[in-house]
């Protein structure tokens, strides 16, 4: 889809923090991040919903890798996984690793973003990255 802002970044034209990429899933850092490390996992071929992507199993197992990679990169045992899907026209699915005193309370509060200087970003980006598995 040509005015859409993740096939935008899924094939590069935009720039982003990414985490990891395959032939089918690309994962990047969110601009508006809740916590350090918040990463959204979508699908390359554009999909409305996450439903409608066709390969949900594989979808779920690179999100996987992804938690367990944050979990280890951050050292953290919680990794908070979202599917709203409202905010922008494409799959994708937020994961947000969670810390003692975050800021969110129980739940992941939305409304909260934090702010993380360029060299933050690439680093969380690269200590995810370098932490999934094979």
């Amino acid at each position: 889809m040509e005015d859409c802002i993740f096939c935008r970044i899924a094939s590069e034209e935009i720039a982003s923090y990414k985490v990891y990429e395959d032939g089918k899933f690309f994962a990047f850092l969110d601009v508006n991040p809740k916590n350090k490390g918040h990463t959204l996992v979508i699908p390359k071929e554009h999909a409305r919903w996450v439903w409608d992507v066709e390969d949900a199993g594989g979808y779920m197992e690179v999100c996987k890798r992804i938690a367990l990679a944050m979990k280890k990169a951050f050292g953290t045992d919680y990794v908070a996984c979202a599917i709203l899907g409202e905010e922008v026209p494409h799959a994708h699915i937020h994961l947000i690793p969670r810390f003692p005193k975050d800021g969110h309370g129980g739940t992941i509060n939305f409304s909260l973003t934090k702010s993380f200087s360029d060299a933050e970003m690439r680093e969380f980006a690269t200590l995810i990255s370098q932490n999934i598995k094979k």
